[in-house]
C-alpha cells in the first residue's frame, strides 16, 4: 500500500507541475483492437477479448514485478500506468481557462472541455450545470482511475480507463456494436458507482454534512431506482448542494448562488479538498499497516 501512495502522490503531482507530458495519454492502439473484439458474434466475448487482453498483460507486468528490488520496478510501472491513465485532459487547467476567458462567448467556449464525451449538447454556462459537469470530470479523470488503483494496483487503473474509453468517448464508442457498447456503458457505470459515493462521504466531510445526506436521500426518494443501483446521478445533486452551502456560508468571499464563475471555482475547491480527504485516508492505511 505504501507503494501505491507513494505513486498517487507523484503522479498527480507530475500531473500539475509538467502538464505538457499529459500528449503521452494516447490510446489510438485501442481503436485497431477493438475491431478484432467487434468482430466476436457475443457482445460479451467481443467486450471481454477488447478489455480483457491488454489488462491480462498488464496483470502479468504487474505479479512479474512485485517484491522485485525493494519495490522500486513496482513503483516505477505503478506510476507510468497510473499516470497514463489519468485525464486525458487536466481538469484544473480547464477551469482555469474558464476563469481566464476574456468574455463571455470564450467562456462558454472553454467550458465545453467540462462537457461529458457522450453528450450531444452543448454544456449550458449556468451554475448548476457547470458544478455537475466538473464533478462528473473529477470522478471520470481522477477519483475513479486512483481508487481502482488503490484497490487493485496497475491493472484497476487500466480497465477503469478502458472501459470509460469503450462506453464513451465517441470515437471509441461509435466504432461498436450498439451491443457491446451498451455492456460497456453498464460495466463503467458499476466501476463508477463506488468511487461516487466515496466522493459524495468525502463531501460529507469536507463541506456540509446535512446538505450532503439529505440530498443523497432525496436524489433516491425522488427517482425510486433504490440505493443499490448504478445510477450515479446524485453525484451531481449532492455536487450542487455542497458547492450552494459552500457559497452560501461565504467561502471564498462570495455568497452569489447565481454566479456561474463562483460555483464552478467552488466546485474545483471542493474536488481538492476530497482529494485530501481521501489521500488522507490512504496515508492513514498506509501508517496503520506499516505499525501493525
Amino acid at each position: 500500500m505504501a507503494i501505491v501512495f507513494a505513486a498517487i502522490v507523484l503522479v498527480l503531482l507530475l500531473t500539475h507541475f509538467v502538464p505538457d507530458l499529459q500528449r503521452l495519454r494516447n490510446f489510438s492502439w485501442l481503436r485497431s483492437w477493438q475491431d478484432q473484439g467487434a468482430a466476436q458474434g457475443s457482445a460479451e466475448l467481443g467486450l471481454l477479448l477488447t478489455i480483457g487482453l491488454p489488462v491480462v498483460v498488464c496483470l502479468v507486468v504487474q505479479l512479474a514485478l512485485r517484491g522485485s528490488a525493494f519495490g522500486l520496478p513496482s513503483l516505477v510501472f505503478g506510476i507510468a500506468v497510473l499516470f497514463y491513465c489519468l485525464g486525458p485532459r487536466d481538469l484544473e487547467r480547464d477551469v482555469e481557462a474558464v476563469d481566464k476567458a476574456p468574455d463571455s462567448g470564450r467562456r462558454s467556449e472553454a467550458a465545453q472541455a467540462l462537457n461529458p464525451e457522450e453528450a450531444t449538447a452543448p454544456l449550458p454556462f449556468r451554475a448548476e450545470p457547470l458544478v455537475e459537469a466538473a464533478f462528473t470530470a473529477g470522478l471520470r479523470r481522477v477519483f475513479g482511475v486512483v481508487f481502482w488503483f488503490a484497490v487493485l494496483g496497475p491493472v484497476g487503473a487500466l480497465l477503469y480507463r478502458l472501459t470509460q474509453l469503450l462506453a464513451y468517448t465517441p470515437a471509441h464508442a461509435q466504432a461498436l456494436p450498439a451491443a457491446q457498447q451498451s455492456l460497456a456503458q453498464k460495466f463503467a457505470r458499476l466501476l463508477d458507482w463506488l468511487p461516487a459515493h466515496l466522493i459524495a462521504l468525502a463531501l460529507a466531510i469536507a463541506s456540509d454534512f446535512d446538505a450532503v445526506l439529505k440530498t443523497w436521500r432525496g436524489y433516491h426518494a425522488a427517482h425510486g431506482k433504490g440505493y443499490w443501483c448504478l445510477d450515479c446521478g446524485f453525484l451531481g445533486a449532492i455536487a450542487r448542494a455542497s458547492v450552494d452551502a459552500d457559497v452560501e456560508a461565504g467561502d471564498g468571499h462570495a455568497v452569489d448562488k447565481t454566479d456561474a464563475l463562483v460555483e464552478l471555482d467552488d466546485a474545483m475547491t471542493l474536488i481538492r479538498r476530497v482529494l485530501i480527504v481521501w489521500l488522507a485516508v490512504i496515508a492513514v492505511v498506509v501508517i496503520s499497516g506499516a505499525i501493525g
